[in-house]
C-alpha cells in the first residue's frame, strides 16, 4: 500500500499541497509582499528540495503578422531550501520580498500574479497562483492624471514586446492616449511609458504626429512621424499640484511640435 501510495504522490495524487496567503494583494510597485506560506503533507513522506515564489506576467509579441502572448517572470524568491515533510504533516512559511519596481500595473486586462511552487524530486510539483492588483506609484499617477489635464484621454493599455525600449525585461508597459482637444490636429496618439527608480520616476513620451501631404505620409511610412521626450519626476513633485506637473509637460510637447 506504502508503494502504491508513493507512485501516486509521484504522479500528484496524495502529494503535498501549498497554499499562498498573502497579508495585502493590492500593491504599488517597490512595495513589500507579505504573507505566508502554508504547506500540508500528502499520504506519504515526501523531501522538498526548495519552495520558491514567482512573480509573473504576459507581454504581447508580434511574430510573423500575428500576436502571442507570452509569460515572464519578473522575479523569483527563494522561501526555504530543503525541507522534510512528513505524513500530513503542517508547515508554515512567513515570507517578505520587494515587489519589482518593474511590476506592471493591472489596468484593462494586464494580469500580475504570485506563484508558489514546491520542488519534490521525482514527482509532479504541487503549486498555488494569486493573482495581485498593482496600483500607480503616486508619481504615475502624477502624470497620468495630468496628461488626460491637458486635453488626452487614456483609451489603451497593454505589455508589448519591445527590446530597444525595455531594460530589465523584454518589454514595456505601453498607456496609449488619445487627444481629444487642441491636439487632435497635430497627434493621432501619445504614449507614456514609465521607468520607475526607488525615489524616481523616469517618463519616456511617443509622439505619434499626424501625416501631413506628401511629406507627412513620408515619415509616416518611415516612422519619421514619432517624436521622444524624456522627462524625470522624483518623490519632492509629490508635493506639487497635478497642473504644475501638467503645465511642465504641455510645455514639452508644444516645443517638440514646433
Amino acid at each position: 500500500m506504502s508503494m502504491f501510495k508513493k507512485l501516486l504522490a509521484s504522479v500528484g495524487i496524495g502529494s503535498a499541497q501549498v497554499d499562498a496567503r498573502l497579508e495585502q494583494d493590492s500593491l504599488i510597485p517597490g512595495d513589500m509582499v507579505r504573507g505566508e506560506v502554508h504547506i500540508k503533507g500528502g499520504d506519504v513522506a515526501q523531501e522538498i528540495d526548495e519552495i520558491y515564489m514567482y512573480v509573473v506576467t504576459h507581454y504581447e509579441r508580434e511574430i510573423n503578422d500575428s500576436k502571442t502572448k507570452e509569460e515572464c517572470t519578473l522575479v523569483k524568491y527563494r522561501l526555504s531550501e530543503r525541507v522534510q515533510l512528513k505524513p500530513k504533516e503542517e508547515a508554515v512559511l512567513p515570507f517578505a520580498f520587494q515587489l519589482p519596481y518593474e511590476t506592471p500595473l493591472t489596468m484593462g486586462r494586464q494580469p500580475v500574479y504570485l506563484r508558489t511552487g514546491l520542488d519534490i524530486k521525482n514527482a509532479i510539483d504541487p503549486g498555488d497562483s494569486d493573482f495581485i492588483e498593482v496600483r500607480p506609484h503616486p508619481l504615475m499617477s502624477k502624470v497620468l492624471d495630468a496628461v488626460q489635464q491637458i486635453g488626452f484621454q487614456l483609451y489603451k493599455v497593454d505589455c508589448e514586446y519591445n527590446r530597444h525600449l525595455g531594460r530589465n525585461h523584454p518589454f514595456v508597459q505601453e498607456f496609449e492616449f488619445r487627444p481629444t482637444g487642441s491636439y487632435r490636429s497635430q497627434l493621432e496618439e501619445l504614449e507614456v511609458v514609465f521607468y520607475l527608480r526607488d525615489g524616481e520616476l523616469e517618463v519616456l513620451l511617443e509622439l505619434d504626429k499626424r501625416a501631413r501631404g506628401f511629406m507627412g505620409a513620408f515619415e509616416e511610412a518611415f516612422n519619421l512621424d514619432e517624436r521622444y521626450i524624456r522627462f524625470r519626476l522624483t518623490n519632492a513633485d509629490l508635493n506639487k499640484h497635478t497642473h504644475v506637473i501638467a503645465e511642465a509637460i504641455e510645455a514639452l510637447i508644444k516645443q517638440q511640435l514646433r
